[in-house]
């Protein structure tokens, strides 16, 4: 059996700097003021690296990025949200040569528990050998590793001590590659070059369709600036352009976006308003934020009903339309559409929940049982810094992060109603019929269809089904406060906590990037 060894930074990834992930765990895992502090102190790694001493600036940066961090957060943040980031920076043609080998070893300096998910299932590798977080008793990382470095080569050879050495070793001389490329027969250093050999054998990487987090772009230093700065801004743009849009009227909405910014982009011909004499329209949607109805109420200039899953009071309160709140009981569910579709139009995204990539969810097929008066209509949206979705967080704060962003933008576009032979009307299932829409609303938006559903997103992304029971504002900030207070204060058996604590609680920040008692999953919703 054919093995090959490869690092992963500057060689399986083209970036051979990992500072910018370990400022996405700082902003995820933690806080807006660890990230910032984290970019305050590029200029000293930089220095430590040009010095010669990148090792101790590694350190560093893996102190500043999880000291008195939860290692559940970290481990959440490298499910959840690394594995985008790395991907599309994967180098294609070491790749190429890397995934051409029958077993697959990633070697790395970054710890391994922020690059291990990437590797095995994006990368499909056998093993991943990088250093140990050390981890208190309390599950919060101290900000040291198990070790050090110097483990890294020690673990290399003992994989490889009753086997033959490896055939292909892939790495980079000038750093950790030296460390482990001698064991190898063969080595490889960047640039990389593949053959026609490994271009039959060629296997792509598996791509990420679900990932989660609110950063659009990986903050590298000069990003991650951009970004401080911005924020303040967006949140002032924000509140400036939520207040408006509230205050207008509807059909004024999508003439008014390009004022303060934004642009809402229309293609097809929506359909004109319900007689009274006919039932509704439902209108079928992708689903790609919380704001999809509403935009499509700006665009037809009308409040158009949504229905929802599991969202909080507190959105539906500040939403401009009319929700439908489902129960997720079929027949009870079934009942409240067949009855809004006689009062008029009525939204509905049958994926039930969001996907940010090109690709599309499997359709509920409840939607093709109740009604032939069915017209898709392909949402999608463009934003530059923040993303307007989250499985982590609160989604109360997604419309917040769209607008936010400096130019937010929306594109709508609206399909033919189906035609009879093509509804349940005609004989066809509702499995076949959900699953038509989908597929012209994927080759509308250049998208792919899938099977996966909001459990498979909510599995990957927050390790539960994406259902969370309803609870009163008031059970809600109590259990709010009381995770609050667990998080901040840690007793230790009646004992004073060690002054070793007491020295790393500058780091201890708080865990929301903006507003931080939201993070807590007791007032998490979903869509």
């Amino acid at each position: 059996m054919e093995s090959a060894l490869s690092e992963l930074e500057g060689t399986l990834v083209k970036d051979p700097d990992p500072f910018s992930y370990f400022m996405l765990v700082a902003f995820e895992a933690s806080s807006i003021i660890r990230f910032a502090f984290l970019l305050i102190l590029w200029p000293v790694i930089r220095l430590l690296e040009i010095w010669g001493q990148r090792d101790a600036g590694l350190k560093l940066m893996i102190f500043v990025a999880t000291a008195g961090v939860p290692i559940s957060e970290i481990e959440a943040v490298a499910r959840a949200v690394l594995p985008k980031f790395y991907f599309d920076d994967i180098d294609m043609d070491a790749w190429k040569v890397f995934s051409s080998y029958d077993k697959r070893i990633v070697v790395t300096k970054t710890p391994r528990i922020m690059v291990e998910r990437f590797v095995k299932e994006h990368l499909r590798a056998d093993d991943v050998i990088g250093s140990e977080l050390s981890v208190n008793r309390f599950g919060w990382a101290t900000g040291f590793i198990k070790d050090g470095f110097d483990s890294i080569s020690d673990r290399v050879s003992e994989l490889f001590e009753d086997e033959q050495q490896p055939s292909l070793g892939l790495g980079r001389t000038e750093y950790s590659g030296s460390e482990f490329l001698h064991s190898c027969k063969e080595q490889s250093h960047p640039r990389i070059t593949s053959n026609e050999k490994h271009d039959r054998q060629f296997i792509r990487p598996l791509p990420v369709i679900f990932h989660d987090g609110r950063l659009v772009k990986r903050p590298t230093p000069s990003t991650a600036l951009l970004i401080l700065l911005w924020i303040p801004l967006g949140i002032i743009l924000a509140a400036i352009r939520i207040v408006v849009g509230l205050m207008l009227p509807m059909k004024s909405i999508q003439r008014m976006a390009p004022v303060f910014g934004g642009k809402v982009m229309v293609k097809g011909k929506p359909p004109p308003p319900p007689s009274g004499s006919t039932s509704g329209v439902l209108f079928v949607c992708t689903h790609r934020t919380l704001m999809d109805p509403v935009v499509l109420s700006a665009v037809l200039h009308r409040r158009i009903p949504a229905v929802t899953y599991s969202i909080s009071r507190f959105t539906e309160i500040l939403s401009p339309i009319p929700t439908v709140r489902l129960t997720r009981t079929r027949d009870i569910d079934a009942e409240k559409i067949k009855q809004q579709l006689e009062k008029g139009d009525l939204v509905v995204c049958p994926e039930g929940t969001t996907c940010r990539e090109p690709f599309l969810l499997r359709f509920s097929k409840l939607f093709a049982e109740l009604t032939d008066r069915i017209v898709p209509v392909a949402m999608n949206y463009r934003v530059g810094f923040f993303h307007a979705t989250t499985a982590r967080g609160w989604k109360a704060l997604d419309p917040i992060f769209f607008f936010m962003n400096p130019r937010p933008i929306y594109e709508v576009t609206f399909l033919n109603q189906l035609p009879v032979e093509a509804t349940c009307s005609s004989g066809k299932s509702p499995h076949d019929v959900a699953n038509y829409v989908q597929r012209i609303l994927a080759a509308t938006l250049g998208f792919e269809c899938t099977n996966f559903t909001r459990r498979d997103k909510y599995r990957v992304l927050a390790g539960n089904d994406g259902i969370v029971s309803q609870t009163s504002t008031a059970e809600s900030l109590k259990k709010l406060m009381s995770g609050f207070k667990q998080y901040l204060f840690v007793k230790d058996h009646g004992r004073k906590r060690s002054e070793k604590y007491k020295s790393i609680g500058c780091l201890i920040v708080l865990r929301s990037p903006l507003i931080p008692v939201f993070r807590f999953k007791s007032v998490n919703e979903r869509t």
